[in-house]
C-alpha cells in the first residue's frame, strides 16, 4: 500500500487540531513556516494541505492576513430525481424554499450552436449538427449555489413554442414539461456524476477556491421511444451543497 501524500497527512493533522478545539472558528492559524517545522514537512506542503482545507470549507483564506479557521456553514441541499418534475413548478426553488432560503436562476440560451463531439455523442447526433444551448447559473438567496450547460437538438424544438428553455409560453417548466407540449414523452433520465476540481472559470462564477472539489453530473434525458432529448454537464460545489439521490420504489 502506498504512503499517504504528506499534504494529506499534515491536513489530516489541522483538521484534528481544529475538531480538538484546539482553533475554534475564526482563530488565524500560526504561519505556515511553524506548521511546516512542527510536522516536518516543506512549507509548500502545508500551503496544498490549506488549500484542500480551505477548498473543503474548512479553513478560509483572507488576503494580506493569513488563514482563519471557517464559520460551520450549513450546505444546500440538492436533491437529484426524475420524479420531482412538477407542471408549472421548480424541484430547486422548492428545495431552497424548505431551507428558508429564496431559490432562483439566471440564463442565456444560444440557438443554432454546432454540438461538439461530447455533446453529439451523448444525442445521438452528428458532431457539428445545430442544438440550443443554455448556461444557467442556480442562486440560493442571490449566491451561486449550482452551474448547468444544457443542450437540446435544435431540430426537435426548431419552429414551436418550446424552442427556448426560458423564453416563450413556457419558459423555466423544465425539460419533462417542455417535451410533453410537443408531443414527446421524457420517460426516464440517467445520470453520471464524477468528483473533479473545479476549473477557473467556475471557480469565479461560483465564489469558490481556484480547483476546489466539485461533483460534475452529466445527465440526459430519453424519451419513451428511448431518444435522447436533452443532456446536461451540472455542476455542484461540494462546499457548499450536499448531493442526495431520492429513487422512487414501484410497489
Amino acid at each position: 500500500m502506498s504512503e499517504q501524500p504528506p499534504y494529506l497527512r499534515v491536513a489530516d493533522v489541522l483538521r484534528q487540531r481544529i475538531a480538538e478545539h484546539e482553533w475554534t472558528p475564526g482563530d488565524r492559524l500560526p504561519s505556515r513556516s511553524q506548521i511546516a517545522e512542527e510536522c516536518g514537512v516543506g512549507e509548500n506542503v502545508v500551503r496544498r494541505a490549506q488549500e484542500l482545507l480551505i477548498s473543503q470549507g474548512v479553513l478560509e483564506g483572507r488576503a494580506g492576513s493569513g488563514t482563519y479557521v471557517a464559520e460551520p456553514r450549513r450546505r444546500v441541499r440538492v436533491v437529484r430525481s426524475s420524479a420531482r418534475e412538477q407542471p408549472g413548478g421548480s424541484p430547486f426553488r422548492a428545495d431552497m424554499q424548505a431551507l428558508g432560503k429564496q431559490g432562483h436562476w439566471e440564463s442565456r440560451t444560444e440557438a443554432k450552436v454546432a454540438a461538439p463531439a461530447e455533446v453529439a455523442a451523448r444525442l445521438g447526433i452528428a458532431e457539428g449538427d445545430l442544438c440550443v444551448r443554455t448556461v444557467y447559473e442556480f442562486l440560493a438567496d442571490g449566491r451561486p449555489v449550482q452551474l448547468s450547460t444544457s443542450w437540446e437538438p435544435y431540430e426537435l424544438t426548431a419552429g414551436t413554442l418550446v424552442v427556448l428553455p426560458e423564453g416563450g409560453p413556457h419558459a423555466g417548466v423544465g425539460v419533462v414539461n417542455r417535451m410533453a407540449e410537443i408531443g414527446v414523452t421524457v420517460s426516464h433520465a440517467v445520470e453520471q456524476p464524477e468528483p473533479r476540481h473545479a476549473t477557473a472559470g467556475e471557480a469565479s462564477l461560483l465564489g469558490i477556491q481556484k480547483a476546489a472539489l466539485v461533483t460534475h453530473i452529466r445527465r440526459t434525458y430519453y424519451s419513451d421511444q428511448g431518444r435522447p432529448v436533452e443532456t446536461a454537464d451540472i455542476v455542484i460545489p461540494t462546499a457548499l451543497c450536499e448531493i442526495v439521490y431520492e429513487i422512487p420504489v414501484s410497489r
